[in-house]
């Protein structure tokens, strides 16, 4: 009787400091996870999601599709008619009602069947957010290539002026890092030793060159460089193709 007291009094303080700071406290479960009947979310991502949302919620909710092989885009972060398609499709297979909406039901039913979709799941396909540059490439003209974030950043006098999803060489044939000078461009190149395509090419380190790839725009990250770096927008590299010169600073770094 005594502990119950102390329990019932220590709730009672809890409450009141609760009630004085403003501030909910909602009970979890042992996983963690809220109790009660409200939307469940592994990675704290809001439901309902309907066709026209975007943002982080939908991007996890596309990764989880991909495990399942209802989605074989993305993710973007945009629930597309694709996305629509594949949680109908889910919700079909799984007897739920057909609406094309991720509610609360269909949520937790997919998070029960998938894992915690790591971060280069999230971004397989590019639109990851840029690393802070590196202070070496805050004067002059720089493509600022961040291997931590797998951006890059082509900045003129310290402002960005695009940024890109790229991807590198993989670990028998690693990109690699430090400061370098673009010492020659190619807009039509072919690789003599892989014969592959490297258009909008721009040489920095040997045979290693920022260029336009078709695999990595087919595959994302599912796939690696010989050591180039790879763009897979092929608009933006266009661009930045035609702004950069022989000369500019191209500077690889963690």
């Amino acid at each position: 009787m005594r502990t119950r007291g102390r329990t019932l009094a220590a709730l009672g303080v809890l409450a009141a400091l609760v009630a004085l700071c403003g501030c909910t406290v909602q009970p979890r479960g042992a996983d963690g996870r809220p109790l009660g009947g409200g939307p469940v979310s592994a990675g704290n991502t809001g439901v309902p999601l309907r066709p026209g949302d975007t943002g982080s919620a939908v991007r996890e909710l596309q990764a989880r599709l991909r495990q399942l092989d209802w989605l074989f885009d993305g993710p973007t972060g945009s629930y597309d008619d694709l996305t629509e398609r594949a949680v109908r499709g889910f919700q079909g297979k799984r007897g739920l009602p057909v609406t094309g909406v991720t509610d609360a039901v269909t949520w937790r039913r997919l998070v029960a069947m998938t894992r915690p979709p790591g971060r280069w799941e999230l971004y397989l396909m590019g639109g990851q957010p840029a690393a802070a540059p590196d202070p070496r490439c805050l004067t002059g003209r720089a493509l600022c290539i961040s291997k931590t974030s797998r951006t890059l950043r082509w900045m003129v006098d310290g402002r960005t002026v695009s940024e890109m999803a790229v991807r590198f060489g993989t670990l028998r044939s690693p990109t690699r890092e430090g400061a370098f000078h673009v010492y020659w461009k190619s807009r039509h190149h072919v690789s003599t030793l892989y014969d592959s395509p490297m258009p909008y090419a721009m040489f920095f380190s040997g045979g290693e060159a920022v260029h336009y790839s078709y695999d990595f725009a087919a595959r994302g990250y599912a796939g690696g460089s010989h050591g180039c770096v790879n763009v897979r927008d092929e608009g933006a590299i266009a661009q930045v193709f035609a702004e950069v010169r022989v000369g500019d600073k191209v500077v690889v770094y963690r």
